[in-house]
């Protein structure tokens, strides 16, 4: 689209905006009376097709997320990323790409974060110029405004349209051979699972794939800061944190939440993310009797994991020794995922929970460079040990 048709384009909505204004302020959206203001409006006489693409055109303009809506409904996107007019990236599951759209102007940037965000009930101006919030349709709204950042900046991540099962997942390419087996038979086992890997690594797509693999008599309660796990699932609770309000009260955190799901009646409970002192909770709830939680949590390897949880203890305020004991007998295997070369997410690592004064890697039960680690044996014993008879206990083990 060139300069002079970005122009005409925004000068029209601007129209359009003006008369509708002028209307009843509660009146629902209709896209038809809308584009034949906008005909009216531009001196247009388009036929019924016309009137439906502008009248998508100007829905998407008012009521959605403008030229980034096409992005959005894309298939398999996850994110768009928008830093300034000029600069609109997706990532399709494959890494982030460039995209062709473009804003006019900052301003129109600008102007669409504060929509999304006054949609959410969050304020985003000058005074208050950064917002977390999640849109009617569950996608996950971050923006930040200058000064804060050069340019105004939009962060939109997409919930999981699809709910994905453990052969989706290994079908797509996501597990080396036997690695799916291996998940299965540790969920049948109700081992505590913690996934960790980087950001957009599909943490969060393989735990709701890996839940769904629970028996259909369990209860999971899943907590969460924005609701994005999918789970396919006949008895799944989801419950999910709520900010202060513009007093700065009614605010209500991870930790609480994992308080209240134990009086739920849960058979699995499981936190979206470790982001703090909701970890000492879910820990304490994995060491009486709650086997089977899960978690997820940002870290570079197995190895990194020990020293990102004490990090996160330490802001509840529990010391490190403290935290490898619980740690210890409250999580069981740890689940490592990556990006490859191509983009493509996989399960890189797989390790038993580390033991006090275990050496760095010793706790290793498999990785995609060199098979079977120096713990496979134990976790074998362990699976065993929690019913699952030889048959069923996956030859990746060997």
């Amino acid at each position: 689209m060139s300069a002079a048709e970005t122009a005409g384009g925004d000068r029209l909505v601007d129209r359009v905006r003006t008369e509708l204004a002028r209307g009843a302020p509660d009146a629902a959206f209709d896209r038809v009376a809308t584009a034949q203001i906008a005909q009216r409006s531009s001196g247009l006489v388009v036929d019924s097709l016309s009137i439906a693409e502008l009248s998508g055109a100007l829905a998407a303009e008012f009521s959605g997320a403008g030229v980034l809506q096409p992005l959005l409904e894309r298939p398999g996107t996850t994110d768009v990323l928008v830093n300034g007019a000029e600069q609109v990236w997706v990532d399709d599951g494959s890494g982030l790409t460039r995209a062709e759209v473009r804003f006019s102007t900052q301003e129109a940037v600008r102007a669409l974060a504060c929509r999304l965000a006054a949609s959410c009930g969050r304020r985003l101006d000058d005074s208050s110029p950064f917002v977390d919030a999640v849109l009617a349709d569950g996608t996950r709204l971050h923006a930040v405004l200058p000064p804060v950042a050069a340019v105004p900046t939009l962060s939109l991540r997409i919930v999981a349209r699809r709910r994905w099962r453990l052969g989706d997942l290994d079908a797509a390419g996501m597990m080396a051979p036997g690695v799916a087996d291996l998940l299965r038979a540790c969920v049948g086992a109700r081992l505590s699972l913690l996934l960790s890997g980087g950001t957009g690594t599909g943490k969060t797509t393989l735990l709701a794939a890996l839940l769904a693999e629970a028996g259909p008599r369990e209860r999971i309660v899943t907590i969460e800061d924005a609701r994005e796990l999918a789970v396919d699932h006949p008895h799944v609770v989801s419950l999910v944190t709520r900010s202060a309000n513009i007093e700065r009260s009614g605010a209500i955190d991870l930790a609480e939440l994992v308080r209240q799901s134990l009086r739920m009646r849960a058979d699995r409970v499981v936190v979206g993310e470790f982001r703090g002192a909701e970890m000492i909770e879910l820990l304490a709830a994995l060491n009486t009797g709650h086997a089977g939680g899960a978690a997820t949590v940002h870290a570079n390897s197995t190895r990194d994991v020990p020293s990102r949880l004490v990090a996160l203890a330490a802001l509840g305020g529990m010391p490190a020794d403290v935290l490898q004991a619980q740690t210890a007998s409250a999580i069981e295997l740890l689940v490592h995922l990556r990006r490859a070369g191509s983009g493509l997410r996989e399960v890189s690592e797989i390790a038993l929970a580390p033991q006090p004064g275990e050496a760095p890697g010793a706790n290793l039960v498999w990785s995609m460079a060199d098979g079977p680690g120096p713990r496979a044996r134990a976790l074998r014993r362990l699976l065993r040990e929690r019913g699952r008879q030889d048959d069923t206990v996956p030859e990746l083990l060997s």
